[in-house]
């Protein structure tokens, strides 16, 4: 094989399993940075080894064991060998196959676990995650969260450095406490697609990355992990994403769901939550993901506005308010409750979670508060619930599309 072609071959391979590689160098050397600097020379030996002798018949066992056996001479060359961790490597069982599928399954939810683990704060689980399991920069995680490359850098170092020192287990949680742990990686995994999705940082094409990314990983954490709450998550997010083509016009302005050209929205990503939406429910018993994919599926499923089941969509907000109360759960019934009843029913119960305190700084709060103002004709209280919702909103589109409604009260 030319050269470039050999090229070729190793760049799809390494784009295609590199992460699946590192999972399981992880799990055979125990050291986040050892295996992936294992792994970038298994990958530059390959090219030399490969144009020589061909392509072995299993390419991604043949990367494993060369980077297990590279990672005892990166030991050396670092001057800090150790006789014990060397054994430990050398003694790896021969058929434990570093190239079964099974095991590079298991190896990348244990990553996954590992970098989603209670013991690591919030703030530093996102980053691992993407860096680790999805493969991003540190120069992509930066983009995406407006934050210096050496900040996101300093956040993964210490995690990994937490995770060695505190003795984190690299594996998947016994069944008692799998519930727990799992919350925790879906909450990870939403919060990467929430990061793109919102579109409250970063660039366009970086925000779609992140939403591309998180839906990669709720189907592999699906494929490792058939469970109803990671269905539920995966139907949400493309439920969500579906319609992530027509919620800004071509200046970049914002545009609401009743304003969407719905012939934008992506009917294969709808089909496919839809029909994932019910399976989970199906499952049962009925978690946060799908109930939210439920009401997602309820929007996408209606052909015009005046289409959408309000009564069928404010009964799922109030079994969502029974088993997982929060604010703005009760916000959105109270939004969903405005449409099936008129707008003085919703803005009682809005104005109500307003006095309580608890949403106060929550800009979408105030902007459903004036929107319910202005279909009274309160042009006023509209005005003012407008002016504080600009005060608290950081992002362009939703600032620009807040001043414009300002602008529309002008006159009256």
């Amino acid at each position: 094989m030319l050269g470039e072609q050999l090229r070729e071959v190793v760049d799809e391979l390494y784009r295609r399993d590199s992460r699946r590689i590192l999972a399981t160098l992880i799990r055979l050397l125990g050291d986040f940075d050892l295996a992936e600097e294992a792994m970038h020379e298994a990958f530059f030996i390959a090219v030399e080894r490969w144009q020589r002798d061909g392509i072995p018949s299993n390419p991604r066992a043949w990367l494993v064991s060369t980077g297990r056996f590279k990672a005892i001479d990166l030991l050396r060359r670092h001057a800090r060998f150790d006789h014990a961790q060397a054994d430990l490597i050398m003694l790896v069982p021969s058929d434990d196959d570093p190239g079964d599928e099974a095991l590079l399954g298991d190896d990348r939810l244990r990553l996954i676990f590992t970098c989603c683990h209670p013991a690591l704060a919030a703030d530093v689980q996102v980053p691992l995650t993407l860096r680790e399991v999805c493969g991003l920069s540190t120069e992509q995680i930066a983009n995406a969260f407006v934050q210096r490359p050496a900040t996101i850098a300093q956040r993964i170092v210490r995690a990994k450095a937490k995770i060695r020192d505190a003795g984190i287990a690299y594996q998947v949680p016994e069944q008692a406490e799998l519930a727990e742990r799992l919350d925790s990686v879906l909450r990870v995994i939403y919060l990467v697609f929430n990061e793109g999705y919102s579109a409250s940082s970063g660039e366009a094409v970086v925000r779609r990355e992140l939403c591309d990314e998180a839906i990669r990983l709720g189907r592999l954490l699906l494929q490792l992990l058939p469970a109803p709450q990671v269905t539920g998550l995966l139907a949400l997010m493309l439920l969500q994403a579906s319609r992530q083509a027509a919620r800004s016009d071509l200046d970049g302005n914002l545009v609401l769901l009743d304003q969407q050209d719905r012939r934008l929205w992506n009917h294969q990503q709808i089909a496919e939550g839809c029909q994932l939406a019910e399976q989970a429910l199906r499952a049962g018993p009925a978690g946060i993901y799908s109930l939210q994919a439920a009401i997602a599926a309820l929007h996408a499923e209606a052909l015009r506005p005046e289409d959408t089941d309000w009564a069928q969509i404010i009964g799922l907000y109030d079994v969502l308010q029974r088993h997982w109360p929060s604010p703005v759960i009760e916000l959105n019934r109270a939004a969903a409750l405005a449409r099936r009843d008129g707008p003085q029913a919703g803005l009682v119960l809005i104005e109500a979670l307003l006095q309580r305190g608890e949403l106060l700084d929550y800009h979408l709060a105030h902007a459903a508060c004036a929107e319910l103002h202005g279909q009274l004709g309160q042009t006023e209280q509209a005005r003012a619930a407008w002016q504080r919702a600009l005060i608290l909103t950081q992002q362009g589109p939703e600032r620009r599309y807040i001043e414009q409604r300002l602008g529309d009260l002008q006159g009256r």
